[in-house]
């Protein structure tokens, strides 16, 4: 195990509800922040994510490796104060990706922490980190956790000499590769967790899908509810229609037609 101790525990509380009552109720004795407050995400802070101070609550720390798949979230280690870690972590909430486009990153998430800084070179993993020296977390990528293969991972800093996070911080190509990736898998694991499909072939399908150019997602989702249906069905291409939606449905028509 790890020879040094966490002084923070970045509760993922979206994904992990359960933990965020237990808290609340088991916990209440402890420091712990919102991590949208102050932010324009403020209306949402009770529903988002915590930072714990695990220093005022040792019982919980232990918790945080006995029972990793429960408390979910980032094990923060830094020497810094509240105040500059909590204006750094707040800072990698709000991105920009491509020109125009600002999205939350959700970077406390195991799965997609998994995903966001393995994209990162020594330079850029020195500026999303700043003030913290290392992250632990027990996760992986979706499909790691499809397959029950998830562990614990640990990031550490390089720490080079870089310039501060930027305000709504630009993902590179290869996060943004990264972030698509990680929300396809994401996407293809709910699928077999509500239908009790087997991920790996739930994920070919959905590759199938976007090879034949479903990547809107109402019509993705339509695909895979009809592949799933069809499961043997021969393609014959191309596909009729101006778009997407017309294409699917001239494909459901012709298996509904095949099958009679």
């Amino acid at each position: 195990m790890i020879a040094a101790s966490p002084q923070w525990l970045l509760l993922d509380v979206p994904g992990a509800p359960r933990a965020g009552a237990t808290l609340r109720q088991t916990f209440a004795h402890a420091r712990w922040f919102w991590l949208f407050e102050d932010t324009e995400l403020h209306a949402s802070r009770e529903q988002g994510p915590v930072l714990v101070d695990l220093g005022s609550c040792p019982a919980l720390a232990g918790l945080c490796y006995s029972e990793a798949q429960d408390w979910r979230g980032l094990l923060v280690f830094s020497a810094a104060s509240l105040s500059p870690l909590l204006a750094h972590l707040r800072r990698m909430l709000t991105v920009t990706v491509g020109v125009h486009h600002r999205a939350l990153l959700n970077y406390y998430n195991p799965n997609t922490a998994s995903y966001i800084f393995d994209a990162c070179d020594a330079r850029e993993l020195s500026r999303w980190l700043g003030p913290i020296s290392q992250l632990h977390w027990f996760g992986g990528t979706w499909a790691d956790r499809a397959i029950g293969c998830q562990s614990w991972q640990q990031l550490h800093n390089p720490g080079l000499a870089v310039s501060p996070l930027a305000i709504e911080e630009s993902l590179s190509p290869g996060q943004q590769g990264k972030l698509q990736t990680c929300l396809l898998e994401q996407h293809a694991w709910h699928w077999s967790q509500s239908t009790g499909t087997d991920y790996n072939r739930l994920w070919s399908h959905l590759q199938e899908g976007l090879a034949l150019g479903f990547n809107e997602r109402p019509v993705l989702d339509e695909w895979l509810w009809l592949r799933l249906q069809y499961p043997r069905a021969a393609l014959v291409l191309p596909l009729s229609g101006r778009t997407q939606q017309e294409r699917l449905h001239s494909l459901r028509d012709r298996w509904q037609t095949d099958r009679h």
